[in-house]
């Protein structure tokens, strides 16, 4: 995971942290929402942590004509045969890139809910299992409104981390004009002469996440933090039991990333915010004042003691 993590920076400039989270989710077994302007790399992340790894990669331009069972599949008639068959959708794969999933009806974006849960879909009653490891990252932009269809609570509440993807500094976008090379310009395979991070290894390491120590004082850290987030009144939602397990098996992931075979505060303190910034409803009143999720989370991680 450390070379994947150093393949990927060098590629990627200026997304040392949104990188490493991403990573974190993937080695966890949960899914990314990843929200930026057009332009800034979103899609070219994913497509290089698919490059990177030796299993299936699938990319889904949503649109507002689709329908679930070109996510999902279906059942057609084979007159050749004269039998039924199944055509499998983009989701039976490793990695799906759901590009601009805001783009496509609350009808389509259920589709994905049962896949991203329960690991399954079920087409004409009948339940196919998902390939192992399934990872979505779904990117959505936050301007252009219009037209759009906003998550509902139900399915943000599937993504382990909302990343916030913002404009490099100076110096790194200075790197990567200067690096730019043009499609139409003869050019190698960019993965060439690097190795790529099998399925196998990451099958591996995610057994060893229940081996990584988080203290029972840590426990109750994380679980002061989500409750907290209920009794604040200016929040509508607050984060509910599932967002306490994704702190858990997110921190777990973010200490064996680094090599550490134990959870600290900081591990806890550095994953809350994505953990938790799209699983929380302010109320209208606290966000016509200007105040958002990510200020709310750094408020109630000052408020909580940190234990020692």
């Amino acid at each position: 995971m450390q070379q994947l993590l150093q393949q990927m920076d060098q590629v990627i400039i200026g997304q040392q942290k949104n990188i490493r989270l991403l990573l974190t989710a993937f080695l966890a077994g949960g899914h990314v929402l990843l929200e930026g302007v057009p332009g800034i790399g979103k899609t070219k992340m994913v497509r290089e942590l698919a490059d990177l790894t030796d299993g299936d990669f699938k990319r889904v331009q949503f649109t507002p004509d689709m329908m679930p069972s070109d996510v999902t599949g279906n059942v057609i008639f084979n007159s050749k045969d004269n039998d039924f068959q199944m055509v499998k959708g983009p989701v039976f794969t490793n990695l799906l890139l759901a590009d601009e999933i805001n783009r496509t009806p609350p009808r389509t974006q259920a589709a994905l809910l049962e896949a991203m849960e329960e690991r399954q879909v079920t087409i004409q009653g009948e339940t196919y299992q998902l390939p192992d490891p399934f990872f979505v990252v779904a990117t959505q932009n936050p301007i252009e409104y219009e037209g759009t269809y906003p998550l509902p609570e139900a399915q943000l509440d599937r993504f382990l981390f909302k990343l916030e993807v913002t404009y490099p500094s100076l110096e790194a976008e200075l790197q990567i004009v200067k690096g730019h090379v043009p499609f139409f310009v003869e050019q190698g395979n960019e993965t060439d002469g690097r190795s790529a991070f099998s399925l196998t290894e990451l099958r591996k390491l995610r057994q060893q996440l229940q081996q990584v120590v988080v203290e029972d004082s840590l426990m109750e850290y994380m679980v002061t933090i989500i409750r907290k987030t209920r009794e604040d009144q200016r929040v509508m939602n607050g984060a509910s039991p599932r967002a306490g397990i994704a702190l858990m098996m997110a921190a777990r992931a973010w200490a064996l990333l680094d090599g550490r075979q134990f959870v600290t505060p900081d591990d806890i303190k550095t994953i809350t915010v994505p953990a938790l910034r799209h699983r929380l409803q302010l109320t209208p009143q606290v966000e016509l004042e200007g105040e958002t999720s990510d200020h709310f989370i750094q408020e109630t991680l000052a408020s909580v003691p940190v234990p020692r």
